[in-house]
């Protein structure tokens, strides 16, 4: 398994110090929860990502969705196209800290059994995406 590494590494970062703010992807696009997943699938499919960051009317991250998980919900006999991202979340979590250690992350990630996490800060805000790999 192998984490992606979106900016350069701080000089200071020793190889087995780096934390998930020395990998995460701090570009991609962050949505709120009240979005449909039609006009979803459109901001991922403009922002030409895998993921988005789901946050609440607060700004606080509520989890990450795929293209794979809006296509399954929209694809679904339950779909109407009043589906908000907030409908089809499910479970808050799991997120990582900006320290959190590289081989924390790759844990986290094997099991729970996903190729991406949300960065958050002690307030809840998101800060980027820590990806696998492709």
């Amino acid at each position: 398994m192998t984490l992606v590494q979106m900016q350069p590494r701080p000089a200071s970062a020793a190889p087995g110090h780096r934390t998930a703010a020395d990998a995460m992807d701090i570009g991609g696009p962050q949505v709120c929860d009240d979005m449909t997943v039609e006009v979803a699938l459109s901001v991922m499919a403009g922002a030409r990502t895998a993921h988005l960051l789901v946050c609440d009317d607060s700004g606080l991250c509520t989890g990450l969705l795929t293209q794979a998980q809006l296509t399954a919900a929209r694809d679904s006999s339950a779909y109407t196209d009043r589906i908000q991202l907030r409908d089809i979340l499910g479970d808050r979590g799991p997120f990582i800290s900006p320290v959190t250690t590289m081989a924390e992350a790759e844990h986290t990630m094997r099991y729970s059994q996903v190729d991406a996490l949300p960065v958050v800060d002690e307030h809840g805000s998101a800060l980027g995406v820590l990806a696998l790999a492709s």
